[in-house]
């Protein structure tokens, strides 16, 4: 038994920047066991499975796997998986995806790069017990999101840029993504993301966390579009827009590689 497989650059205009994620379409969903490992043998950020929606809510139904769990929003392997299906039909303008915990996602064409609909979740202000010491800073403004987001806003990008967490203490606080921010220096947002109870120390460019970063900041400077930087060793940019209950983010991708996942012999 074999699968299609496609290695993607997600907020990426280049090839080896961005967020990587692997893309697999299915004919139906195989056991989870089976769907993290193969997350567990990519070993990426994230694998997105996706089969035909039979429900018609969608075009398909969209999973996400770390080499460790099954997430509940992926941001970057959303844009990949659009990219991946609009790719394959020049002809098409968008894609719309259904997800267990996420509601619909849509992905659409937007000139040569794509602009893609998640839910907005804005945070409120919270004391996160030993959050500013894992991330070992001594002062900055915490805030949280029910849905697993622990936001922490410094005061400037350098602080953003010079970080080096403690991942075991951060880890120990629970399994949330812990995003940090400032405001930019050649955009208007830069900020770092780091999930290590997921398995993913440092993420390179997230878009579920600008579902977060997106409210917060469009409320704090005043208008409802902005550009952001997400300051990892790969780095990546995202345009940023608030619509109503939905943050609208734009990026681009890169195919890297396409081949067949072997699964003989896998028990």
């Amino acid at each position: 038994m074999t699968l299609p497989f496609a290695q993607i650059d997600a907020f990426a205009d280049r090839p080896f920047t961005g967020n990587q994620a692997a893309v697999m379409p299915l004919e139906a969903w195989l056991p989870d066991e089976t769907l993290l490992a193969i997350a567990a043998e990519n070993n990426l950020a994230e694998t997105a499975f996706i089969i035909p929606d039979a429900s018609g809510e969608a075009d398909f139904e969209l999973r996400w796997f770390t080499p460790a769990v099954e997430v509940a929003l992926c941001g970057h392997a959303t844009l990949a998986s659009g990219h991946f299906v609009l790719s394959a039909d020049p002809a098409r303008e968008g894609v719309t995806f259904r997800t267990r915990k996420a509601g619909i996602l849509e992905v659409r064409r937007d000139g040569d790069a794509y602009a893609m609909a998640l839910p907005a979740y804005p945070p409120e202000p919270a004391e996160v017990p030993g959050l500013l010491e894992a991330l070992g800073v001594g002062i900055g403004e915490t805030l949280r999101h029910p849905n697993g987001y622990d936001l922490t806003v410094l005061e400037s990008a350098e602080a953003v840029r010079a970080l080096k967490p403690d991942f075991r203490k951060l880890a120990a606080i629970g399994d949330t993504l812990n995003i940090v921010t400032a405001p930019g220096t050649d955009t208007d947002v830069v900020s770092r993301v780091f999930a290590p109870a997921a398995g993913i120390d440092e993420d390179p460019v997230t878009g579920s966390a600008h579902s977060v970063l997106t409210p917060y900041w469009a409320k704090r400077l005043g208008r409802d579009t902005f550009s952001a930087y997400q300051a990892s060793a790969r780095g990546g940019h995202i345009a940023c827009g608030l619509a109503g209950d939905r943050v609208i983010l734009g990026g681009k991708c890169v195919t890297v590689i396409v081949g067949a996942f072997a699964l003989e012999g896998a028990g």
